[in-house]
């Protein structure tokens, strides 16, 4: 079994907290790992050494800040074997895939410490004879940052990268479920040589978590989660009116025209769908189907569900992995249960495994309606609901018609159809004949409730920035 406590200034602290942590292996119930929970003088202690920090980071010339960053990426991709067995472990996923998303949180570093030579101010013309306006981007201070379970990893060098080479410092708080691979990460933080407090990773209940959001010295606050999550840090951040960037939950729409390489189609739904179980915040939560190819579509869709076999990773790499929880297992089950009383129809799946770990069975829908909570609200699971659409205009009003605007995919081969979707669709990314993957050059951003700000690319790194004006006369 695991053990580990929190990391601040650079070291793994000794805690006088009595409260542990248990993380569960949800491939088998068993237990990983017991993690020291953070306390209130643990987060005082890592706020003051973050804040004290930043007043020198900041001062660092941002190519200095940027040769740190590739020092971390090298550490990252020298223990990413050890960080993918541990993230493996707590997640569900395979090896391969837990090793390689800690090479591919390394690459997204390096594309971050890129922008050292890039950040720019403005130079604006001013009314006034003799003057000129000078627009400085700075850093805003402390980054809180709370990090999801789907891609911990990834998702933690998303955010405090961008964060670093702007000159904050960083607070992580990681997922309760998969914690222990951002401790692991810690231990490359060390080896790089990063200055101490400039990154510190505490394990906490929501509780202290609320005292990390709310300190005077948090200047902005950044989460990947679900909307009441969402809705919680933006509580927080009216306390000192801190900064929010929230990526939230979201209801991918795919739409099928007749005129689409349905078996291409079909393929990357169902692999869009299954991926990593389900848990992925862009994956296609809802298929709008064109009537005149609807039964060949369901058809080809349910040899690809069932073809696609559940269990341990650990075992088979080619298999589904599990829910992340057995709540989040239960919540699913529960929705699709409410879908078939609502009218759907369970064309595969829809069962609770009798296995140890939280198993979920790849699950088609079909005869859902627009007003179903299958369709209406986020499923996070390998669950795939289908409607039917008569017409174009029918299937955008419908993808439209939501809470939701994180992201969206088209297929077709007409590019009126393409043009109009790009137009008019209400989402902060449309993908064509292909299914999400958020390059991380873009900018990846919703709309509605899906979040404010974003992350990627030259505006994710705005994010973590300030502006200051200078009017000088002379």
């Amino acid at each position: 079994m695991l053990n580990y406590t929190c990391f601040i200034n650079n070291q793994f602290i000794n805690s006088n907290s009595d409260n542990d942590l248990v993380v569960i292996n949800p491939a088998d119930e068993q237990i990983v790992a017991k993690i020291v929970n953070a306390n209130s003088q643990d987060v005082n202690y890592a706020l003051s050494a973050a804040d004290e920090a930043q007043k020198k980071w900041k001062k660092l010339t941002s190519i200095e800040r940027g040769q740190y960053l590739n020092l971390l990426a090298d550490k990252i991709i020298e223990r990413a074997a050890i960080i993918g067995r541990v993230l493996a472990l707590e997640s569900g996923k395979s090896l391969e895939d837990a090793t390689n998303e800690a090479i591919y949180a390394a690459e997204v570093t390096r594309y971050h410490a890129g922008w050292a030579r890039r950040i720019e101010g403005e130079i604006i013309p001013s009314d006034t004879p003799n003057e000129n306006l000078m627009l400085f981007r700075e850093p805003i201070g402390v980054a809180a940052c709370l990090i999801p379970f789907n891609y911990p990893v990834y998702t933690l060098l998303r955010k405090i990268a961008p964060a670093l080479i702007t000159g904050n410092t960083v607070i992580v708080r990681p997922s309760n479920n998969t914690p222990c691979s951002a401790l692991e990460i810690a231990k490359a933080v060390q080896e790089s040589g990063i200055p101490d407090g400039v990154i510190n990773i505490l394990v906490m209940s929501h509780d202290v978590a609320a005292q990390v959001c709310t300190d005077s010295k948090v200047g902005i606050i950044t989460l990947t989660g679900s909307v009441g999550a969402g809705r919680q840090i933006l509580e927080y951040s009216k306390t000192n009116i801190a900064k929010s960037s929230l990526e939230l939950g979201g209801k991918t729409p795919a739409i099928v025209e007749a005129d689409a390489d349905l078996e291409k189609a079909a393929q990357l739904i169902v692999m869009s769908k299954t991926t990593n179980c389900g848990q992925l915040c862009t994956a296609v939560e809802r298929v709008y189907v064109h009537e005149s190819i609807h039964d060949k579509f369901v058809a080809l869709l349910k040899t690809q569900m069932e073809q696609k076999k559940f269990g341990n990773r650990a075992l088979d790499p080619q298999l589904m992995g599990p829910q992340i929880s057995k709540k989040a297992r239960d919540n699913l089950h529960a929705m699709v249960e409410r879908a078939a009383s609502e009218g759907a129809t369970i064309v595969s799946g829809g069962y609770i495994p009798q296995q140890a770990g939280f198993y979920y069975p790849p699950t088609l829908l079909t005869n859902c309606t627009q007003d179903m909570e299958v369709i209406q609200e986020e499923l996070f699971g390998p669950v795939l609901p289908i409607v039917k659409y008569k017409s174009v205009d029918e299937a955008l009003a419908m993808a439209n018609d939501h809470q939701y605007g994180l992201a969206s995919v088209l297929f077709t081969e007409n590019y009126h159809t393409i043009m109009q979707f790009s137009n008019n669709i209400e989402a902060g990314e449309l993908y064509i004949n292909r299914t999400p993957a958020d390059p991380y050059q873009g900018f990846h951003a919703g709309w509605k409730r899906s979040g404010l700000g974003g992350d990627d690319g030259k505006h994710g790194m705005l994010e973590f920035t300030q502006t200051r004006l200078v009017i000088m006369n002379y």
